[in-house]
């Protein structure tokens, strides 16, 4: 029985009506362009996409096709709020959410006393509060910090955001062919980054939700929210966290349909569209409702939203 196609719990999105004045980087602020922290994959050919029955046809996760790949690098983990720091000191770069004024952040990181201040939620996605004051170094709203999680992936950065970084740093997002080529670890047509089976053995190797979504998270997996960058076992090209804990961005635009034709080698995704994709899943998936944590589910958003679970790594053509 194909499953109901629900629309990812992970991608609340911002009006084009909102849409604010923002900073572009337009030359590289690094002296020279550093490949530490990052894997030199070997070009070749994998086999994209998936006809899982678990999966969501309307996502376009499918069909499965052959696809060529140059070779390049890619970041072993998703920039770190140290990493976002570091690049925002040197720039005075205004992220999106700052822009706002405010970010998407699950209502469940949030106090109890900020449960019941009342902030605007997503229509179809309540669990999803517009919060004053929320951005990447304020996680959970302005009274929160970072000082403790500095090693976490950074989060509330859209894409313009990622892009800008990139930009600073001379790397580039990955392309979705490259992003999956790199979740998949070498391993053919797997579940996830390490194989078909969620908890090996009762292990954890990804963070995801527990127990029954959106009200009770049992934590099996040790983590509410984010997690350290590094945490659980790499795949098998040494890559952290390829499936769960934040969503990633990639450069494509998305589309449900032009891979269905598109080209097989290097393929860069649409000329044009209305969102970006992102891959990966987060800390809020599960698999009753958004089982988008498998390497082949795909979702999307706007340029310039943000969430508490969205976040990013770099790629570099050689």
């Amino acid at each position: 029985m194909e499953k109901e196609n629900k629309s990812s719990c992970c991608a609340p999105s911002k009006t084009p009506s909102e849409k604010k004045d923002r900073d572009i980087i337009t030359e590289k602020k690094v002296s020279a362009i550093s490949t530490d922290n990052m894997i030199k994959l070997p070009g070749g050919k994998f086999l994209m996409g998936t006809s899982d029955e678990e999966g969501f046809p309307a996502d376009g996760e499918g069909p499965v096709r052959e696809i060529t790949l140059n070779s390049f690098y890619i970041d072993i983990t998703t920039v770190t709020n140290l990493q976002f720091f570091e690049f925002i000191k040197a720039t005075k770069y205004i992220t999106d959410a700052e822009r706002y004024g405010w970010s998407f952040v699950f209502y469940g990181l949030l106090s109890k006393e900020d449960q019941k201040a009342g902030y605007e939620v997503a229509a179809t996605t309540p669990w999803w509060c517009a919060v004053p004051g929320a951005q990447w170094d304020h996680p959970e709203g302005g009274k929160t910090n970072i000082d403790e999680r500095m090693d976490h992936p950074v989060v509330h950065v859209s894409w313009n955001d990622a892009q800008a970084y990139c930009q600073w740093i001379g790397k580039r997002l990955p392309t979705e062919a490259e992003w999956e080529y790199a979740a998949r670890g070498g391993l053919v047509q797997k579940k996830f980054p390490w194989g078909d089976e969620l908890t090996p053995n009762g292990e954890h190797r990804c963070n995801i939700w527990q127990g029954n979504f959106p009200g009770y998270n049992s934590l099996e997996d040790g983590f509410l929210g984010t997690a350290p960058a590094k945490s659980f076992k790499p795949n098998d090209f040494e890559l952290y966290n390829m499936s769960g804990n934040v969503w990633e961005w990639c450069n494509d635009w998305f589309s449900s349909d032009f891979h269905k034709t598109g080209p097989r080698k290097n393929p860069p995704g649409p000329q044009q569209g209305e969102a970006k994709v992102m891959r990966g899943g987060s800390f809020l998936c599960h698999y009753s409702y958004c089982n988008r944590y498998r390497v082949a589910a795909r979702s999307s958003n706007t340029m310039d939203s943000s969430t508490s679970n969205l976040g990013f790594r770099c790629a570099l053509s050689i």
